[in-house]
């Protein structure tokens, strides 16, 4: 049921998103859009009890044919973050301040992509954290199991392009 839920949501959470589904692996889906063309794999943060988001966070890693790029990280939060905040992702006892925007976040460069999708075929989980335009902090947390299935996936399904 959970897997349904998620390829639901995933695939009518925005408008711009692919509709090509790869496959799901547990919490992890991953998808094409040959018009663009890219193939991403993508995530939603574990719900957090009693905790209303003003955004849906998701995290992606993404491959784009004619760019020349694989394995770039995106991050959805799950709120605003306020002037100057710092977006820190943790994974395998890692700390990686991304390249944050109002509501997402970047790896700085090509290297700490790398390092980020490695660190995440082999750990279990992985967090996100900043400050709200509110001023508080925030943590969102993804589930890992699957990921490397899914990064897989969407880096064959454009393999071809």
């Amino acid at each position: 049921m959970r897997r349904l839920l998620l390829a639901a949501t995933l695939l009518f959470a925005e408008p711009a998103m692919a509709r090509d589904s790869l496959g799901i692996w547990n919490t992890w889906g991953a998808f094409s859009d040959a018009g663009v063309p890219r193939c991403y794999a993508i995530a939603m943060a574990d719900k957090v009890e009693g905790r209303t988001n003003e955004f849906q966070p998701y995290f992606t890693v993404g491959t784009w044919p004619r760019r020349g790029t694989r394995g770039e990280i995106h991050v959805r939060l799950s709120r605003k973050i306020g002037p100057g905040s710092t977006v820190t992702l943790s994974l395998a006892g890692q700390r990686y301040t991304l390249v944050a925007g109002a509501v997402d976040a970047w790896a700085a460069d090509r290297r700490m992509e790398a390092a980020v999708v490695a660190a995440m075929r082999s750990s279990a989980t992985m967090s996100v954290t900043a400050r709200s335009a509110a001023g508080r902090t925030f943590t969102d947390v993804y589930t890992l199991a699957g990921a490397a299935s899914a990064m897989d996936a969407a880096m064959l399904g454009c393999a071809q392009n």
